[in-house]
Parts: structure tokens; C-alpha cells; sequence
């Protein structure tokens, strides 16, 4: 990505969640069916009820956003974490329809409309709050599934950013103009 000078909440907001998800699909990518199932311990959740986790979440936030709750009746949280997707291409499936929510609810919007309130749970929140909420909420699941993937691949993963040692190489490109840390 090059230099933009921007503005636009909208536009950057777009660009982050974009970013985390290509992270993530990179690192579900090195994975195996079964790693995608995979636990470290009975506690932790495995990278397909991550993801069944987030598309039950962006469905409820982002459904109909401007004009109802962000807590969607019908949404079941607790059942998000139970029963895994049946196989890779089932959970890429939930997964894309899950992120179709998030960029059909933002992309139409308008700096105008981030003053806008909204309520997610009964409380208001402006547009750019909700909007903050989940860009802290998304990347955050999207890091445990890089953590959870890179675990699991050990020696066998492929980085994602700047690898160990290669720092002053990768500057030395996007000073260049070669890369871009974005």
C-alpha cells in the first residue's frame, strides 16, 4: 500500500479490517484440517470456534446496523463456542459470509453517518464507537488465530510480516519503495 493521506475514518477503518483478515486467512492457510480443530488446553478455543465465534458476532453487529440492536435476538454467543464448522471449506464459507456483514454494513457509509447512534446491547454508541469496538474485538481474535497457527506449524511456518532477522532488509525496501509495512 502506498503513501495516501487520508481523512477518512471509513476508508482506514475498511483498510485495517481488511488487513486482519488477509492475516488471518494467511495463517489458517499453513494450516492442516485437523490443526484448524486443534487446542492447546481444554480452556483455549480452536481456530474454527475463533472464527464461528467472529461471524456470529459481525452477523449480530453488523446486520442491519444503522436501524437495530447490534445484539441480535437470535443470536446464541454461547453456542458459538461449541461444535466447530464440519471441515476447511465449510469454516472458509462461514467465514467470507461472516466478513461479507462487516463490508455490505461499511462501505456505504458516509463521515456523516459516524455521528449517528446505534446500540448494541441496549447501550448507545456512535457509529465510530461501534466501529471502534469491533476494530479492537476483530484483530484481536485474528491475533489468536496468528498465535494458535504459528504454534502449531513450529519450525514449518512462514511468516507473515518482517521474519527474525531480516528487519534492516525489509527497511532498507520500504525506504525504498519496494515494500510497504501496510
Amino acid at each position: 500500500m502506498t503513501l495516501k493521506f487520508t481523512t477518512s475514518y471509513l476508508e482506514d477503518s475498511l483498510g485495517v479490517f481488511r488487513y486482519y483478515k488477509k492475516l488471518a486467512e494467511e495463517a489458517m492457510g499453513q494450516l492442516t484440517d485437523d490443526q484448524l480443530n486443534c487446542t492447546l488446553d481444554p480452556e483455549m478455543n480452536s481456530v474454527a470456534i475463533l472464527v464461528k465465534h467472529m461471524v456470529g458476532n459481525m452477523r449480530s453487529r453488523w446486520s442491519d446496523f444503522l436501524t437495530t440492536d447490534g445484539e441480535k435476538p437470535e443470536r446464541n454467543r454461547d453456542a458459538e463456542f461449541e461444535v466447530p464448522p464440519e471441515g476447511r471449506e465449510a469454516l472458509m464459507e462461514l467465514w467470507e459470509s461472516g466478513w461479507a456483514t462487516v463490508f455490505g454494513a461499511l462501505e456505504p457509509l458516509t463521515e456523516a453517518d459516524l455521528s449517528r447512534t446505534v446500540t448494541i446491547r441496549g447501550e448507545a454508541h456512535s457509529v465510530m464507537q461501534a466501529i471502534n469496538r469491533q476494530l479492537a474485538h476483530y484483530p484481536y481474535h485474528c491475533g489468536q488465530i496468528v498465535f494458535l497457527a504459528k504454534h502449531l506449524k513450529h519450525s514449518d511456518w512462514r511468516c507473515l510480516s518482517v521474519p527474525r532477522g531480516k528487519s534492516q532488509e525489509f527497511n532498507a525496501r520500504v525506504a525504498a519503495g519496494e515494500a510497504s509495512q501496510r
